[in-house]
């Protein structure tokens, strides 16, 4: 698997590989931003020191030394502001999801929407040159299917209880965009 360890967004903003040395930085990030954050991702309750970051930087690299993705933090300015990754890839399938989140302070300023058209150019359907992508979002968190459905994704349909959040289920909408609508959506947009 071809990787890039920073990829430009634009002249305040880049995609960097995580690595061990980010783990205080995105502990800080994700600590100062729990309660917005346990809104809609599960794993905040394993997220409780610096070591739970680190353990989780870890795996991303275990994750890339196996051919199976990558994960990158989003930096704005010189600050952590996010992480943007696929959980693993399906090389025979030529397919992969990507998840993403970032903190409070950073939103509003378009850095995911930037951060994911710029992995899926990039990496999926440039140098891994995958087929299909899906991104899934809680059917009432808006701001995380807001990010597909600029990207030119199409609604797949709606997964009933399909994440277990603390103390309830909800509902996944499942969007998924193939390589040549990609390649269609970037020439209208001219990007």
């Amino acid at each position: 698997m071809q990787t890039i360890q920073r990829i430009a967004i634009n002249e305040d903003t880049y995609l960097k590989q995580l690595e061990l040395a980010d783990a205080e930085e995105l502990f800080l990030l994700t600590d100062s931003n729990r309660e917005n954050l346990m809104e809609w991702l599960p794993w905040l309750n394993y997220t409780k020191k610096v070591e739970d970051s680190r353990q989780f930087i870890q795996a991303t690299i275990n994750q890339y030394n196996d051919n199976r993705g990558i994960n990158y933090g989003i930096w704005y300015q010189g600050r952590l502001a996010g992480t943007v990754g696929v959980h693993t890839v399906d090389w025979i399938n030529k397919k992969t999801s990507i998840g993403y989140w970032l903190g409070a302070q950073f939103q509003g300023k378009g850095l995911m929407t930037e951060a994911v058209a710029t992995y899926l150019d990039v990496l999926i359907f440039g140098s891994w040159d995958l087929e299909k992508v899906t991104i899934q979002a809680a059917t009432e968190n808006y701001k995380s299917r807001s990010i597909p459905e600029r990207l030119g994704f199409q609604l797949e349909g709606v997964l009933r209880r399909n994440e277990f959040l603390y103390d309830h289920y909800v509902d996944h909408a499942t969007y998924s965009l193939l390589k040549e609508e990609w390649l269609d959506w970037k020439t209208d947009k001219k990007i």
